[in-house]
C-alpha cells in the first residue's frame, strides 16, 4: 500500500489470544504514514488480568510503533477502558510517544476530527462495569469459536472470511440498537465541540458515514474484521480491511471524499498537547516492561 498521510487504529488487544497481531505487523510494514493515532483498547489489561497470551508478533507490534515513533512518525496514544491506567499519564510523552485523553487531528483538506476510544459514550462501562467484564469474556469466546469455525469453512472448501461476532451483532436486534446509540451520542459530542467529525473505536463495528452533516468513523478492530482508518495526502478517509475481503456494513463506503467547501480551523492548543516529558524511569505506555527492546 502508498505512503498515507494518517493512520487510526483502535482496539487491538494486545496480551490475548485473540488479538489478529500478524495481520496488524503486516498492515503497518505495508503502510507508511507522517501519523500514527492509536485510538484506545491497544492493550488489554482487563484480559491479562485474568490471563496472559503474549505472542512474539505482538511483541513485534510493538517494536513497530516503537521504532516509527523513533524516527519521526507522529505517534499519539488515546486510552479507551481495556488500557484505562494508562489514563494516568494523560498529558505526557513517553520517549517519542504522547498520550493523550482525546485529540483533535486537522485533514489535509482542513476539516477537524475529534479523537476519543468512545467508553465514554457506553452506559454499560460507565455503570455497570461488571456487566461489560462478562460481556467482555463472552465476546472473547465468540471471537475464538469463529476461529474453529473459520478452521472448519477451510477444511470444507468454503471461501471468505466469515464473522460469528459480526452475525450476531447483525442479528440481534438490542445490539444494533446499542450500535446505533452509541453513533448518536458520539455526533452530537462532536457537534457540541464544533467538530467536522469524530473519529472513534470501541464497539467493534468499522464505518465511515456521514451523520447529519457530521462524518462519523470508527476504526473497528484487530481481533475480528482487521479494520483501520487512513488519510490520503488529499484528506480522503478510507476504510481498510486488511487480510480478509469482510465489512461489517455493506452499506458504509470504503473511503469518504472531502467536502468540496472545507472548514479549515485551528485546534485549540490545551487538546493539541503542548507538554513534553521524558519517561524519567516510568513504564512505556505500549511496553511497560522494556522499551529498550525496540530497535
Amino acid at each position: 500500500m502508498a505512503k498515507v498521510r494518517s493512520i487510526f487504529i483502535s482496539d487491538v488487544h494486545l496480551g490475548t489470544r485473540a488479538c489478529q497481531a500478524e495481520r496488524l505487523l503486516d498492515f503497518l510494514k505495508e503502510t507508511p504514514a507522517d501519523h500514527l493515532y492509536l485510538v484506545g483498547d491497544i492493550i488489554d489489561f482487563w484480559a491479562m488480568g485474568r490471563s496472559i497470551a503474549w505472542s512474539a508478533a505482538q511483541n513485534t507490534v510493538v517494536q513497530k510503533i516503537l521504532r516509527r515513533a523513533r524516527h519521526g512518525e507522529q505517534v499519539v496514544f488515546v486510552p479507551g477502558n481495556h488500557d484505562e491506567a494508562l489514563r494516568e499519564y494523560v498529558g505526557v510523552a513517553f520517549g517519542d510517544i504522547r498520550v493523550e485523553s482525546e485529540w483533535v487531528h486537522e485533514t489535509a483538506d482542513g476539516r477537524r476530527f475529534l479523537l476519543v476510544h468512545g467508553d465514554e459514550f457506553d452506559q454499560v462501562t460507565r455503570y455497570h462495569r461488571w456487566v461489560a467484564v462478562v460481556g467482555d469474556v463472552a465476546y472473547n469466546a465468540l471471537v475464538r469459536l469463529n476461529g474453529w469455525l473459520s478452521w472448519v469453512r477451510r477444511r470444507l472448501g468454503r471461501p471468505g472470511y466469515w464473522s460469528l461476532a459480526g452475525y450476531a451483532k447483525r442479528k440481534v436486534k438490542s445490539a444494533l440498537q446499542f450500535i446505533f446509540d452509541f453513533e448518536d451520542a458520539v455526533i452530537r459530542h462532536a457537534r457540541a465541540r464544533g467538530m467536522d467529525g469524530v473519529i472513534c473505536g470501541h464497539i467493534h463495528w468499522a464505518a465511515i458515514k456521514q451523520v447529519d452533516g457530521l462524518t462519523y468513523v470508527n476504526c473497528g478492530d484487530w481481533v475480528d474484521s482487521c479494520t483501520a482508518i487512513v488519510e490520503h495526502f488529499d484528506g480522503r478517509l478510507e476504510l481498510v480491511s486488511w487480510g480478509s475481503p469482510f465489512l461489517h456494513d455493506a452499506d458504509a463506503p470504503a473511503a469518504l471524499p472531502a467536502p468540496e467547501t472545507p472548514l479549515p480551523l485551528p485546534a485549540p492548543a490545551a487538546l493539541r498537547g503542548e507538554s513534553e516529558v521524558g519517561n524519567g524511569g516510568s513504564p512505556h505506555p505500549l511496553y511497560p516492561s522494556s522499551p529498550e527492546g525496540a530497535s
